[in-house]
Formats: structure tokens, sequence, C-alpha cells
């Protein structure tokens, strides 16, 4: 299963990548667990200085930007 965390205050652009994150893990019929980091102390323990941050499987994939579906299907499907 993977673990994905969506890290960020909640902002627009960390709710649309929390979003699209769901989205292709179900349209990929895959088994994960989506996590939205908003706590400064633990998004910091990740070294990521402009939010929206995304890690799978406790790997920074993308950090300051909203990556495209295909973007997050390439890192999903690794």
């Amino acid at each position: 299963m993977l673990n994905i965390k969506v890290l960020g205050s909640g902002c627009a652009n960390c709710k649309k990548l929390e979003a699209s994150v769901r989205k292709v893990v179900a349209n990929q019929g895959l088994e994960a667990e989506v996590e939205k980091v908003t706590d400064y102390a633990e998004i910091m323990k990740w070294n990521v200085l402009s939010t929206p941050g995304l890690v799978v499987n406790d790997k920074v994939v993308s950090t300051g930007r909203i990556p495209s579906e295909s973007e997050i299907k390439n890192w999903l499907n690794f």
C-alpha cells in the first residue's frame, strides 16, 4: 500500500493538490493512504520550504507547485 502525504497549511493550492492525488488514486484503483499534513513542525521535518509538498512512500517528490495528474500518476505507479 502506498503512503502519500500532502504537506501544506490548507491553502487553495494545497487543497487542489490533495484533490488531484485522491482523483489519481481512485482512477488507478490504487491502495493508498492519503494523509494531509498541516502542522508546520511536521512539514519542516521533510525540509519542505515551499508548499504544497507531496511525499510518496517517505520520499519528497514535489514542492512549491501543483503537479499535473500525469506526473502524480507516474510517481504513484513507479
